[in-house]
């Protein structure tokens, strides 16, 4: 077995021992991945077992396997950062009804495609309860998890894993997550995890009031004058709540926790955590910059579904995740989105003035699909809907 070439980390053999049980490592230095049974077989432990990288987090590494090193042009690299430490735009919603509130809405999802929401309605209680949740899931024993894994899960609307696309990635995120697809409340009684239903269900309701409210004023910025059935279908007729955990990493500055890229959702709304690590690509210098946690706020950003919606005017953006040496981080998006069957394009309102279609109509499980099958390459998906 040669040692020498791949890159090698350390492992603490009594909590290794306590960790894998059946998995024998019996030697304190072994490289990342080999077909050996002496050393820890990565994509088998994170992936097939279901530890995630929270498990290897738990193992106390002292370095990163090589498989989540990103390239050089992937990794956090400060003197890119924006100098002037700007930040979104914050909007106060607690009169939302006021024409200066409408355009600040508007103008952010142009200009920015992000901004966070104060005053929004929603109690301090729901937010604090969803993110407790989600240290609850995450700190479940692996085997328990991995029962809402790809391989096991009951149903595909629920389902537990780690990066975004393992299989078609060159270098893994530092990532963990459960996503949540809402269909009923009957089918989240029966599949969703006990230790977070309640809490996720709640967090999801609380906020339909603000969208519906977020997305009033945003047809409005397109001409939009009411949203009737079919509009609302379009708009958000599926929600996905994600919940993602972060843990320590032995070297942040050699991967991310989440890669360059927009959503494909019509909306995302963001519930983060205290220790921050979103970074917002800024459309008018290129320059990254980070959205520093404010508590009771909520990051909205405008997915690529508007952006087709609206034929350009409001922009969904690049963003990505940076891993954290120091603190485990949560956050919980839920994504509202056009329903699968779905179709999307340009809104006859927004062309009625004569304006070109710069996206072609195309069903949105085509778009999503075509997303998820790929590792994330910043807005690249966009691509698939030009006309």
């Amino acid at each position: 077995m040669n040692i020498t070439n791949p890159p090698l980390f350390s492992i603490n053999i009594n909590r290794a021992k306590r960790s894998l049980n059946t998995l024998t490592v019996c030697i304190t230095m072994v490289p990342a991945i080999s077909g050996n049974s002496n050393s820890l077989n990565i994509l088998d432990f994170v992936v097939n077992k279901g530890h995630g990288v929270k498990g290897l987090a738990d193992l106390g590494l002292k370095t990163l396997p090589h498989q989540y090193i990103q390239p050089p042009q992937e990794r956090f690299d400060t003197s890119l950062e924006d100098a002037t430490h700007d930040s979104i735009p914050l909007i106060d919603m607690s009169r939302c009804d006021d024409p200066k509130v409408a355009e600040a809405v508007c103008n952010a999802a142009q200009k920015w495609g992000f901004f966070q929401i104060i005053n929004h309605g929603v109690p301090i209680h729901v937010l604090e309860n969803v993110k407790e949740a989600t240290h609850g899931f995450f700190g479940l024993p692996a085997e328990e998890k991995n029962k809402y894994s790809k391989e096991h899960s009951v149903t595909n609307n629920v389902r537990y894993g780690t990066s975004f696309t393992p299989e078609a990635e060159k270098a893994l995120e530092w990532k963990d997550y459960l996503s949540l697809f809402y269909v009923s409340d009957d089918e989240a009684a029966s599949c969703w995890p006990p230790i977070c239903r309640n809490e996720a269900l709640e967090y999801m309701k609380s906020f339909e009031i603000v969208v519906k409210k977020l997305l009033e004023i945003l047809m409005n910025g397109l001409n939009v004058k009411e949203i009737d059935q079919t509009k609302e279908s379009i708009l958000m007729g599926s929600k996905r709540i994600n919940l993602n955990y972060y843990p320590i990493c032995p070297n942040p500055e050699l991967t991310v926790g989440v890669g360059r890229h927009s959503d494909v959702s019509t909306l995302t709304l963001l519930l983060q955590d205290d220790i921050g690590g979103l970074y917002v690509r800024n459309t008018m210098n290129m320059k990254w910059i980070h959205v520093r946690p404010i508590s009771g706020a909520l990051v909205i950003n405008v997915g690529d579904a508007l952006q087709i919606m609206s034929n350009g005017k409001y922009k969904s953006v690049e963003h990505r995740v940076s891993a954290n040496g120091s603190r485990n981080r949560i956050s919980a998006p839920i994504f509202v989105n056009p329903k699968a069957s779905d179709i999307i394009g340009p809104l006859p309102e927004v062309l009625q003035s004569g304006e070109k279609p710069l996206y072609k109509h195309v069903l949105y499980s085509d778009y999503v699909k075509h997303f998820f099958r790929k590792a994330h390459d910043g807005k690249a998906t966009i691509e698939f809907a030009k006309a």
